[in-house]
């Protein structure tokens, strides 16, 4: 099992009249969360992208338990419990700045050949910095 934790602030921009986090920005919010994670683990997007393979998001749930508001900070841990295949599945936790659970959710993405537009195997590079974590 792979964890990773991070740390975000919420913008005014990112909040409704309410002052909560508009629930669209939760997906934005994963994204920050699987990107650092990655970046922990020496890897990037772009490049991934370079090596030919993109990473578009399947599937995605969310449970919102409690509003996230305007200039908190909040706590986000992304999971990673399996090894990817074709497929890899992030799970998401939000906490406020008290530790308090404030939402869950997870995502599923397809690893892509970007000249065949096909689903395919993550680079191998990618594999050899997951298994230690998945031995």
């Amino acid at each position: 099992m792979l964890e990773y934790t991070t740390k975000l602030r919420v913008r005014y921009g990112e909040t409704d009249q309410m002052g909560y986090v508009y629930y669209g920005n939760y997906a934005e919010f994963y994204e920050v969360g699987r990107v650092e994670m990655l970046r922990s683990l020496g890897m990037t997007y772009k490049g991934m992208e370079a090596s030919g393979v993109m990473m578009p998001v399947a599937e995605m749930k969310c449970k919102y338990l409690k509003p996230a508001r305007y200039d908190e900070e909040l706590r986000l841990r992304v999971v990673m419990n399996t090894m990817p295949g074709v497929r890899i599945h992030f799970i998401y936790e939000i906490f406020d700045e008290a530790g308090e659970l404030l939402h869950i959710g997870e995502t599923l993405l397809v690893f892509v050949n970007m000249k065949t537009g096909r689903p395919c195997l993550p680079p191998q590079e990618f594999l050899d910095r997951l298994k230690p974590y998945f031995a």
